[in-house]
């Protein structure tokens, strides 16, 4: 006999409550609409309908592997993230929803100029840097987006060609393609920039995270013994590229805010401050750079 839509949810539900997974019945409603082509309507409104074992066989797999601790983002294939669907899968960090709330931040607080030039830092999916162009496309923005790993950048451009968003992306361990070009490689534009936000590994290298997380890229997650040296070099090596009084916002760990914060104006960042994600943690250092910087010519900035 078979199984209805209902028993279906109920019986996953509770092997996924049964491994610890967060979100148990969010985690098995969202596999069950991405192996039936439906939505989480169309499961409530069919309930008593029997599913035949042909589309029960990849949803067992699939929630097995969700059991396991394997994101349920890479189980997609992709995310919401600002109301768009990004690609996902193991070559970038998972999108976290306090990000969203970083790139709202940044939209109200950026300067709108004509050609603004916006710097995406260790980016990942491209979640940031795609958002921001698409977002600021008024404001013809010049994005550029920059991480250390080749596989990340080759997902950052699927993104952005998945949904039109006019980016450039560099290979980069920070800043040291601007500095200390390899031979050979593509230099990124030189020029400075109007709005930096990074998102960059900030877990302290001792702290035991969760299997699911362990599914994330080793080198989108460990920032040293606590957590912000890349975060301090990131900081330091952007002053030169900054142009003055640009605004500089990073996302780090729950209880780094305070110390991002302190090394900003050791540095002579100004009107510096912690701004809090919706749970009330102060996860959002920001800055400004200093109004007499002397960034790097804007001579090739349109090349």
């Amino acid at each position: 006999m078979m199984k209805t839509v209902q028993e279906v949810l109920n019986s996953g539900t509770s092997y996924l409550e049964a491994r610890g997974v967060d979100g148990a019945r969010h985690s098995m409603q969202s596999l069950m609409v991405h192996v039936l082509g439906c939505n989480k309507t169309w499961l409530y409104l069919h309930f008593d309908d029997p599913l035949p074992e042909e589309k029960l066989v990849p949803l067992r797999e699939l929630l097995k592997q969700r059991g396991q601790g394997v994101p349920l983002q890479h189980l997609l294939g992709s995310t919401e993230f600002f109301r768009r669907e990004f690609r996902t899968d193991a070559r970038a960090l998972i999108p976290r929803p306090e990000t969203e709330e970083l790139v709202e931040f940044a939209l109200q607080m950026a300067p709108r100029r004509s050609g603004m030039r916006v710097l995406d830092m260790g980016c990942g999916s491209g979640i940031i840097g795609i958002t921001l162009a698409l977002e600021l496309a008024r404001q013809n923005p010049e994005v550029v987006m920059a991480d250390i790993s080749e596989a990340a950048l080759s997902l950052t451009l699927e993104n952005a060609t998945a949904l039109g968003a006019r980016v450039r992306t560099y290979r980069s361990d920070l800043f040291a393609a601007w500095d200390t070009p390899e031979e050979g490689a593509v230099q990124p534009p030189e020029g400075a920039f109007h709005l930096v936000l990074a998102n960059l590994p900030y877990v302290p290298e001792d702290e035991a995270v969760s299997a699911e997380v362990q599914h994330d890229p080793a080198t989108a997650l460990y920032g040293g013994a606590d957590g912000l040296d890349i975060v301090r070099r990131f900081l330091k090596d952007a002053l030169p590229h900054l142009a003055p009084e640009a605004l500089v916002m990073l996302e780090v760990g729950h209880d780094q805010g305070h110390a991002t914060r302190e090394v900003m104006e050791s540095l002579g960042y100004t009107r510096c401050r912690v701004l809090r994600d919706m749970s009330g943690k102060e996860r959002f250092p920001m800055g400004f750079a200093p109004a007499g910087a002397e960034p790097v010519s804007d001579e090739h900035a349109a090349d």
